[in-house]
């Protein structure tokens, strides 16, 4: 017996793979790499800001406390207060600049009514320039609508 020689073909190679399209993970990995990015951006300022407003919260219950102070340096310290958390929640290259009857308009713009711009809250924006001292009735409503404001923010 002969043994027949048997009809083989060569190894086929299969074609070299190209880098387009990509695989699935590559589409994944484009897609979540610029959404993880976003959101922890989002995160950091959200917990920022609550954190400002939380601190700002705290430090007017300490003013408020502070019997030391006179009433011209506890306004002077509220509108500071004021501004910080303004300027933290909302870009600061709009908030910052803001004096006088626009600042009063941002600060009515988060709460009913006009109470910055009509009503107590006038002492906040030319208040300093004054000899005259408000009256203790006048800077418990001033500090009461700065508590309110600071409860309306987000």
């Amino acid at each position: 017996m002969q043994p027949q020689a048997l009809q083989l073909r060569d190894i086929h190679l299969p074609d070299s793979m190209g880098w387009w399209p990509p695989a699935i993970g590559w589409w994944l990995l484009l897609i979540l790499i610029p959404l993880c990015c976003w959101l922890i951006v989002w995160l950091y300022k959200r917990i920022t800001r609550k954190t400002a407003v939380k601190t700002a919260k705290k430090l007017l219950i300490v003013l408020k406390q502070n019997r030391d102070l006179s009433d011209m340096d506890r306004l002077t310290q509220l509108s500071e207060l004021i501004r910080r958390v303004a300027i933290s929640q909302s870009p600061r290259a709009e908030t910052a600049s803001l004096t006088g009857q626009a600042w009063l308009n941002y600060l009515d713009s988060s709460v009913k009514g006009t109470p910055f711009s009509q009503g107590e809250g006038q002492v906040l924006a030319d208040a300093h320039f004054q000899k005259a001292a408000l009256t203790d009735l006048e800077m418990t409503a001033v500090t009461q609508l700065c508590e309110t404001w600071l409860k309306t923010q987000k």
